[in-house]
């Protein structure tokens, strides 16, 4: 077996030549990370949790995520690969509705933000930073741990947000784990989602992609003409062209945690990834474009001051016969 490695490097071309990366390698799986930093992060944007970002991962010869998205630019809400994380309270940041103009909300894992004008919360919308708090990252020779600490005084909210994304030795397994605790005076009252960008072996969205759900899902709009369900596995009709959508928030989950559960298929090259998480679900959308293929899990949280609330997200990669 090889020997676990971890390698600190910077990152080249596209993400931007001074963009600070980490490698993590079990000898079975390769994953390379985008780390926060609020000046040089190849991702500054205001809508996605700046840790755990996978610039890239690859099993065997097989590759799972990758830039789906034109032109970089790193304060793009949008301009950001792998598995990444949103805090919503509703449909807005947390505290949003309860901030004045000119006074503070937030976005767990980005930091504290400055609310300039009245209106509606824009979710794809560039926001000033006024504090991104104190970030961390440590390393060990199986996992990278990311931490950020936030204090507002204006909006009252506080946390600290961990996430340790963990290579299980010797498979093809990683783990994202996370606790938020609450170190502010209000109840922090939110729900969070893996966005889940898939680019599986550069296989543009078509018929060789697929998802398969752990419950009876039902989209409640229509997915047709282009995608099509078969018992719990959605399938694609036609390859997707530039400007194509496949979307639909889906319904049927229960209330156990077993139902988290997602596969998503290249049949083509044979790659295949399972994703579970050990919370029950509370929403779960799905969208894909040509490039990209996302299935989108939701679990909420309500936290009073001085608890924290625990989630983990398990990812195994393998491998089925090509063309099955």
């Amino acid at each position: 077996m090889k020997r676990l490695l971890f390698v600190l490097s910077l990152s080249v071309g596209l993400m931007g030549a001074d963009a600070p990366e980490a490698v993590l390698d079990n000898g079975v799986l390769r994953a390379v990370f985008h780390l926060p930093d609020s000046v040089n992060g190849s991702y500054r944007g205001s809508r996605f949790d700046w840790s755990g970002v996978v610039k890239s991962l690859e099993y065997k010869k097989h590759s799972y995520f990758g830039v789906w998205y034109g032109k970089h630019d790193p304060l793009h809400h949008d301009a950001i690969t792998g598995p990444v994380e949103e805090f919503l309270s509703g449909d807005e940041a947390l505290g949003y509705s309860e901030a004045k103009v000119g006074g503070n909300f937030v976005r767990i894992g980005i930091g504290a933000m400055r609310k300039e004008t009245e209106g509606k919360f824009e979710r794809f919308g560039r926001y000033k930073l006024v504090d991104s708090g104190k970030w961390s990252v440590s390393q060990k020779k199986d996992r990278i741990g990311f931490r950020q600490d936030l204090q507002d005084a204006s909006s009252g909210y506080g946390y600290r947000y961990e996430e340790t994304v963990r290579m299980v030795r010797g498979k093809p397994e990683m783990w994202i784990e996370h606790r938020l605790k609450n170190t502010g005076k209000k109840t922090i009252e939110t729900s969070s989602y893996n966005h889940n960008f898939f680019v599986i072996d550069g296989e543009a969205t078509g018929p060789n992609l697929s998802v398969q759900f752990g419950f009876d899902a039902v989209a409640k709009s229509p997915i047709a003409p282009n995608g099509a369900m078969e018992g719990r596995r959605l399938s694609y009709v036609n390859e997707l062209k530039t400007g194509q959508t496949v979307m639909s928030e889906f319904t049927g989950f229960g209330g156990e945690a077993k139902d988290y559960e997602f596969r998503v298929e290249n049949r083509k090259t044979g790659a295949g990834v399972r994703v579970t998480g050990d919370k029950p679900l509370s929403k779960v959308i799905f969208w894909s474009i040509r490039s990209v293929l996302s299935p989108e899990p939701y679990i909420a949280m309500k936290i009073a001051p001085g608890e924290t609330f625990s989630w983990t997200i398990r990812y195994e990669f393998y491998e089925l016969s090509p063309g099955k």
